[in-house]
């Protein structure tokens, strides 16, 4: 059996902003992109970072961002980089930096600690089964790993546990730390980009959520 191919972030230390690709043929590639946080204004999206260069980096965003947009994404943990849309074809678009960036350090950065996924604040509702009991709780960020959330009842440390989001599946977690009335929740699986987009798309369109 053939193995499928595989398509991963691009790296280039090239000032030069990634073109515009050519029409994806029939092949089919399994994509291992690297997910970034994307600003715009004051709204975050997540995305996909296909290409980055020390002048610009090609992206697959999950919302319309028309050229001449600015932007920021968030390459390093903390750390925006700013720029402007430059071309939009099909799910790509092309940013450029306002200044270059250090690739090399980029890439050193990745050689270390592994960064934490991206976090998208978000209010939502949670429901967290600990045994045979069930408790509310306000969602105050999410990302593909985890969660915080807001929670009354004294949730245990350790355990594992089964949380309940309307929209998706529900899936065993574990309550990592706590402060206050604020617990830290990391997922048993990582749930994929697609379907987390989808969720966060939904929270902000009821008439989407409906559908």
């Amino acid at each position: 059996m053939d193995q499928q191919p595989v398509e991963t972030t691009l790296y280039s230390l090239s000032e030069t902003p990634p073109a515009a690709p050519d029409r994806r043929s029939e092949d089919r590639y399994l994509s291992l992109f690297r997910v970034g946080t994307l600003t715009i204004g004051d709204r975050r999206e997540l995305c996909l970072i296909k290409n980055v260069s020390a002048g610009g980096m090609m992206i697959r965003p999950y919302c319309n961002i028309d050229s001449g947009t600015r932007l920021s994404v968030e390459l390093k943990q903390g750390e925006p980089v700013e720029g402007i849309a430059q071309w939009v074809r099909d799910d790509c678009l092309g940013v450029t930096f306002d200044e270059p960036i250090d690739v090399i350090a980029l890439l050193s950065a990745e050689d270390g600690p592994k960064p934490r996924m991206p976090r998208i604040e978000i209010e939502g509702a949670a429901s967290i089964r600990v045994e045979k009991d069930a408790h509310r709780a306000r969602i105050e960020n999410i990302s593909q790993g985890g969660m915080k959330i807001e929670c009354q009842a004294d949730l245990p440390l350790g355990p594992e546990v089964v949380v309940g989001i309307a929209g998706l599946e529900t899936f065993r977690a574990i309550v990592r730390w706590k402060k206050g009335q604020s617990y830290g929740i990391t997922f048993n699986r990582v749930l994929p980009l697609p379907v987390l987009v989808h969720w966060l798309q939904a929270q902000h369109d009821p008439l989407r959520a409906a559908g």
